[in-house]
């Protein structure tokens, strides 16, 4: 299966997301902020990345358009995972993201919007789409 690096600073929905991809057969990587995700990505070189936005020290917007300015993670889907999103909000097109999934979420729409990201790839200046 994949390698999906998780990034949530609250370490409750971390675990739960982590438990959910594992037991879809993925290979997780926890990461607790988007600074932490960002060295993650660069050094496993994952096939995609499970973000909320709301994280200390670097935002999922800054870290997704940071591996958007990057030649080597450019391509990587990212999936942001959100209970702070409304209607119109701009953040997720700004940041180039693949996927949004809105929290509270059940685990079989974590599972299901992961594995349609991986099957469609990331495709730049495509509008985010919305799980599930």
């Amino acid at each position: 299966m994949a390698l999906i690096v998780v990034a949530e600073d609250d370490r409750d929905i971390r675990e739960v997301m982590t438990r959910v991809l594992r037991r879809a057969g993925h290979t997780v990587v926890e990461t607790d902020d988007g600074a932490a995700a960002l060295e993650a990505v660069r050094e496993q070189r994952p096939d995609i990345l499970v973000s909320d936005i709301d994280m200390p020290r670097m935002s999922g917007v800054e870290l997704s358009r940071a591996l958007r300015a990057e030649p080597a993670t450019r391509e990587l889907p990212v999936v942001f995972v959100s209970g702070s999103l409304a209607p119109g909000d701009t953040r997720p097109v700004q940041a180039q993201v693949t996927a949004v999934l809105f929290k509270p979420f059940v685990p079989r729409e974590l599972s299901a919007c992961v594995e349609k990201v991986l099957q469609g790839g990331h495709v730049e200046g495509q509008e985010p789409s919305v799980c599930p």
